[in-house]
């Protein structure tokens, strides 16, 4: 692939599989990736818990690149060891780190980010969950520059695409992904031609995509089912949906197939609370154990074809 106009030196910087499609876009754009910081291996697996190199350094070293993962940035020595490379422009996306001023100073056109949400809505870490969690109709990729505020800096690029009723965070998570290693491509391209137009972010509309608590993850079956079924989808593949059936935890992999009509609701459940929505599974799962015999002995109706409008719950409440 011929090179950029101007390439750049750039230090890459990024730890999760939502980074990798980025450093691999500057990669196969011309650019001089100098350096890639990412987190350090973490333990991970049942068997030994041996450390597991981050997606990033993964890929970093699959081409080739110099891997760099500091704890922080708190001694001098790793501060003067990112300066000392000479950098043009430090790229992040899903770092893991808030970087101190000194870092986002120390390469020559400053530090951009990728971040995943139309900013100033969903800043902060769990952008992809909370909007799926809030019933948006789109989210986006925003192109940034770094500043000392959590995701305040302005705009150089901006591209929204639509949230699928059917959307989880997976497959949220990989679209946006691949948005963002095209418009950093671009963003990158206009900063070294000296033609990026940032834009100051809006001080309306406001919000914080806080961390992702294991504790959201146990389904609460009083809460409406919509709100319950966009929870579910927002939680996989990770930490997953749960609830506890006979004393066991039960992990939920999928949610009605109702659709999500105007004012966001669910045009199967009606808004009613998520156990009533799915209090017809317990029958099913008795007519299908017993060969579709109902509870009292009467033989139940056969199943509708696939594509008839039917719910499709996959587990029901305890106790109900």
């Amino acid at each position: 692939m011929p090179g950029p106009a101007q390439a750049l030196r750039i230090i890459y910087m990024g730890t999760p599989d939502f980074a990798v499609p980025a450093l691999q876009a500057l990669h196969a754009a011309g650019h001089e990736i100098v350096a890639v910081y990412t987190q350090p291996p973490r333990a991970a697996g049942r068997r030994g818990r041996k450390p597991v190199p981050s997606p990033v350094q993964q890929a970093a070293e699959a081409l080739g690149l110099t891997v760099r993962s500091p704890l922080n940035f708190r001694a001098a020595e790793d501060r003067e060891a990112f300066a000392a490379l000479d950098a043009d422009l430090a790229v992040v996306a899903a770092y893991g780190l808030i970087l101190p001023q000194a870092i986002l100073d120390a390469t020559r056109l400053g530090c951009i980010n990728i971040h995943a949400s139309l900013l100033p809505r969903w800043r902060g870490a769990a952008p992809i969950h909370r909007a799926i969690m809030a019933g948006d109709p789109e989210t986006g990729i925003t192109i940034m520059r770094m500043e000392a505020g959590l995701d305040t800096g302005p705009m150089l690029k901006v591209q929204s695409t639509p949230i699928h009723g059917s959307d989880t965070t997976l497959t949220l998570h990989d679209r946006l992904a691949a948005m963002g290693a095209e418009m950093v491509v671009g963003a990158v391209a206009e900063i070294a031609a000296g033609q990026a137009v940032e834009t100051p972010q809006p001080n309306e509309g406001v919000t914080y995509a806080a961390k992702i608590d294991k504790a959201e993850a146990h389904i609460d079956w009083s809460r409406d089912a919509v709100e319950v079924e966009r929870l579910v989808r927002a939680l996989t593949p990770f930490p997953g949906a749960w609830c506890e059936i006979g004393g066991q935890r039960v992990k939920i992999h999928g949610a009605p197939g109702g659709r999500v009509g105007q004012r966001g609701r669910c045009r199967n459940h009606h808004r009613r609370p998520a156990w009533r929505a799915l209090r017809h599974r317990r029958a099913a799962s008795h007519a299908a154990a017993t060969g579709g015999q109902g509870r009292h002995g009467r033989r139940r109706l056969p199943e509708r074809s696939p594509g008839t409008r039917r719910h499709r719950a996959l587990i029901t409440p305890p106790g109900r």
